[in-house]
C-alpha cells in the first residue's frame, strides 16, 4: 500500500474565527483528479461517474483490498481496487460511495472483469450526485505504476510549492535588507500573491496596505499572526476579489509574517528612541520649558510637526480598573503603547503634521483645526476610528479637548485644559467619555474640590430626602426640580416640558418646598440646589460614599 501523509492545516488561536475555519478546510495545492488522469499509467482510464468532481485534489494514493477499508481512508486520496472486497456486497456499494465521500476521498479507481463485471447503476448515480469520480482503470496497468506516477506528481508539486515559498521568503528578506519598511513589504507581497495585502496592529489598526481591498468579502481573507519574542505585533492579511486564496497563499503569508516581524521589531527599536526624544521635548513644550515661540516652532518643524497654526490639545487616557485581555500563548504589547500606536496611525492619515506622543499615562495630540466646531467633529471621528469595535484586547479610553489656541505660547495652558476635561468628563459621563474644556461649566469648579466626602455632604445637606438615589419618587422629584431650575421657575414652560398639567406642577412645587425649603423665593437656595444636583451628576461621587 502506498500513501503520502499530510499533516492537518496549521491554524492560529489568535486569528478571527472565520480565518480558523477557512484555514482548516484548505489543503496544500496538489494534483487534481483531472491532472492525474494525464499520467501515462492512467492514460486509458475512463470516468464512469462523478465527472463534476474531477477538480478534487489528490494528495496521496491507497489500495483497497480488504472489506473494512473505511478506517484507513484518508482525505484527498486516490483509492484503487480490483473489486475483490466489493464482490459479495453489490447492494452496499451506493452506501460505500457515500461513506467514502464523507471521508474526503478524491476518487475511486476500479478494475473490472476479474471480481466484478460491472458497477451497479445505483452506485454510479450516487457518485454523480456527490461529485465523487469513479474511474475505470486499464486492465494492463499495474497498481504500482499508478501509485509511483501519481505520488511522483504529488511530491513534485509540493516541492515546487516549497521552492516558491522559500524564493518569496528570500525576495521579502531582500526588501528588508535594502532598507524597506512595511509599505515596501506589503507592496512586494501583494505583487507575489496578486492580491490585496494589509498589515495591522493586534486590534485592527492598519499600518500598511497595498492593492485594492474588497471590504465586502471578508470571507475571502486569509491571515497570519506577526509574532516576535512571544509578543503579538499584529496580523498580515491577504484578500482577493477574483479568486479563493489557498494554502499555498497562506504559506507565503506565513513567510511574510516572519519577515514582517523583523521589520516591526526594527521599527519599534528605532521608534522607541525617537519617541523618547520627541516625548521629552513635547513635555518641555507643554510645561513651558522649551524656550520662546520661534525656537518651539523651528524645533517642532524639524520633528515633522506644524505648531505655527490654530491648534487644540487632545489628551486620551485609558479608563482605569479594566483588565487587558490576553491572547493564549502570546503576550500583548503594553496597552499604553497600543493606544499611542492607534492614535498615531489614525491622526497621521488626517493630519500628517500633527504631533502625536505617548506619555506614561496618556496620549497627547496637537491637532490643527480651524474653529471649535471643526475640533469637535474631528476629535469625535478620530476617537471612533481609534476605538473601533473593541477587538483584539482594545481598552476603553476617555478623551479631553482644550480650547483652540492661536500660537505655541498657549500650549501649556491648553494641555492643562485637556487634562482637566478628560478627568471631569469621565466623572460626568463615565467610561469612553469625550469632553471639551468649554463644555465643563460648573463641573470644572466642582472637580477642583479633592474631597469627594465634602461634595457628598453638601449635596445631602442641601437636597435632604431628594438625595436618596434608591427611591424612585425622589429621582422623579429631582428631575422636576432640575427642569424648574433650567426654565428659571417658569411654571407654564416647565409643565409643557414635563408633560404635566399646570396645577399638577404647582402641587409638586409645594411638595418640593416642603422637602428642601422655599427655593421659589430664595435665590441663594436655588443656587445651592443647582450645585447639589450637579454634584449628583458626577459619577462615582455617591457610589464611593455608600456603605
Amino acid at each position: 500500500m502506498g500513501n503520502v501523509a499530510n499533516d492537518s492545516v496549521r491554524t492560529s488561536p489568535d486569528l478571527p474565527a472565520r480565518d480558523r475555519r477557512s484555514w482548516a478546510t484548505r489543503v496544500v495545492p496538489g494534483l487534481t483528479v483531472r491532472a492525474a488522469l494525464e499520467v501515462p499509467a492512467l492514460a486509458g482510464a475512463r470516468v464512469l461517474a462523478g465527472a463534476s468532481g474531477l477538480d478534487r485534489v489528490v494528495h496521496g494514493a491507497n489500495i483497497m483490498e480488504v472489506p473494512d477499508i473505511l478506517p484507513w481512508v484518508k482525505p484527498h486520496e486516490l483509492l484503487l481496487t480490483t473489486g475483490y472486497p466489493l464482490r459479495n456486497t453489490p447492494n452496499g456499494l451506493p452506501q460505500l460511495v457515500v461513506d467514502l465521500h464523507g471521508r474526503g476521498l478524491s476518487a475511486l479507481g476500479v478494475k473490472l472483469h476479474r471480481y466484478l463485471d460491472e458497477l451497479p447503476p445505483a452506485m454510479l448515480a450516487e457518485a454523480d450526485r456527490l461529485g465523487l469520480p469513479v474511474l475505470l482503470l486499464p486492465d494492463a496497468v499495474g497498481f504500482d505504476d499508478i501509485l509511483n506516477q501519481v505520488l511522483t506528481q504529488v511530491l513534485d508539486r509540493q516541492a515546487e510549492a516549497l521552492r516558491r515559498t522559500w524564493a518569496v521568503h528570500d525576495a521579502l528578506l531582500s526588501v528588508v535588507l535594502d532598507g524597506g519598511g512595511l509599505d515596501e513589504l506589503t507592496g512586494e507581497i501583494s505583487s507575489v500573491l496578486a492580491a490585496a495585502v494589509r498589515i495591522t496592529t493586534p486590534d485592527g489598526q492598519v499600518l500598511a496596505r497595498a492593492g485594492a481591498h474588497d471590504d465586502e468579502r471578508p470571507d475571502r481573507e486569509v491571515a497570519a499572526p506577526i509574532v516576535a519574542g512571544r509578543v503579538d505585533h499584529g496580523r498580515i492579511i491577504a484578500s482577493s476579489a477574483d479568486r479563493e486564496l489557498d494554502e499555498d497563499d497562506v504559506s507565503v503569508l506565513e513567510r511574510a509574517a516572519t519577515v514582517a516581524a523583523l521589520v516591526v521589531t526594527k521599527e519599534l527599536a528605532v521608534t522607541a528612541v525617537e519617541d523618547k526624544y520627541r516625548s521629552d521635548f513635547l513635555r518641555d513644550v507643554l510645561a513651558g520649558r522649551a524656550g520662546d515661540s520661534d525656537r518651539v516652532v523651528g524645533h517642532c518643524a524639524s520633528l515633522g510637526w506644524d505648531v505655527d497654526r490654530r491648534l487644540v490639545v487632545v489628551v486620551a487616557e485609558l479608563d482605569p480598573d479594566e483588565p487587558a485581555s490576553m491572547s493564549a500563548g502570546v503576550e500583548q504589547r503594553p496597552v499604553q503603547e497600543r493606544l499611542a500606536l492607534g492614535w498615531r496611525s489614525v491622526v497621521q492619515q488626517r493630519d500628517p503634521s500633527a504631533a502625536v506622543v505617548g506619555f506614561s499615562q496618556e496620549v497627547v495630540v496637537l491637532l490643527g483645526v480651524a474653529d471649535p466646531a471643526e475640533a469637535d467633529r474631528t476629535v469625535r471621528e478620530l476617537v471612533r476610528r481609534v476605538a473601533g469595535d473593541g477587538a483584539g484586547g482594545r481598552r476603553s479610553f476617555s478623551t479631553g479637548v482644550s480650547r483652540v489656541v492661536e500660537d505655541p505660547d498657549g500650549l501649556p495652558e491648553a494641555y492643562e485644559q485637556a487634562l482637566r476635561a478628560v478627568h471631569v468628563g469621565r466623572r460626568m459621563h463615565g467610561r469612553s467619555a469625550i469632553a471639551h474644556f468649554d463644555g465643563l461649566g460648573t463641573f470644572r469648579l466642582l472637580s477642583l474640590i479633592p474631597d469627594a466626602g465634602e461634595l457628598r455632604g453638601f449635596a445631602r445637606e442641601t437636597l435632604r430626602e431628594l438625595a436618596d438615589e434608591t427611591h424612585h419618587e425622589m429621582a422623579d422629584l429631582r428631575h422636576t426640580l432640575q427642569v424648574l431650575l433650567d426654565t428659571n421657575l417658569n411654571v407654564a414652560e416647565a409643565a409643557r416640558e414635563l408633560h404635566f398639567h399646570y396645577n399638577t406642577l404647582r402641587y409638586r412645587i409645594g411638595k418640593l418646598e416642603r422637602l428642601v425649603g422655599p427655593f421659589t423665593t430664595d435665590p441663594h437656595l436655588r443656587l445651592d440646589l443647582a450645585l447639589a444636583l450637579k454634584v449628583m451628576q458626577m459619577r462615582g461621587i455617591f457610589a464611593t460614599g455608600r456603605e
